[in-house]
């Protein structure tokens, strides 16, 4: 039996294909969040929940700010640990959600 080929480099052209844009993604989402919340009356989500998910919102966006700049400032690309990417990943279901229920009410930003 001939050997497993190996693995592509896991730092490689093919990570910044995939890591690029799904950092846009995540920073989009989270801009777009924060315009939703402009236009949530609490009839949608109670003041203190906005208050919340804002203050969520915003600190992923410093995170992924400081995620792009250790990015920019490494010697070679490399990725971000599933820690990093997960509570990131939740705050966009969050933010889906918010769309969702707005438009349930009328609310169209």
């Amino acid at each position: 039996m001939a050997p497993a080929p190996p693995l592509p480099d896991p730092t490689g052209p093919l990570l910044e294909e995939l890591l690029v844009p799904l950092l846009a993604d995540y920073a989009e989402s989270f801009e777009r969040g924060l315009l939703l919340l402009e236009h949530c009356p609490d009839t949608v989500m109670a003041a203190a929940d906005q208050e919340q998910l804002h203050e969520r919102l915003e600190a992923a966006r410093c995170s992924l700010a400081a995620a792009r700049a250790l990015r920019a400032a490494a010697p070679k690309p490399m990725g971000l640990s599933m820690e990093t990417i997960t509570p990131w990943h939740r705050l966009v279901v969050e933010v889906w959600s918010l769309s969702a229920r707005l438009r349930a009410a009328g609310i169209r930003p």
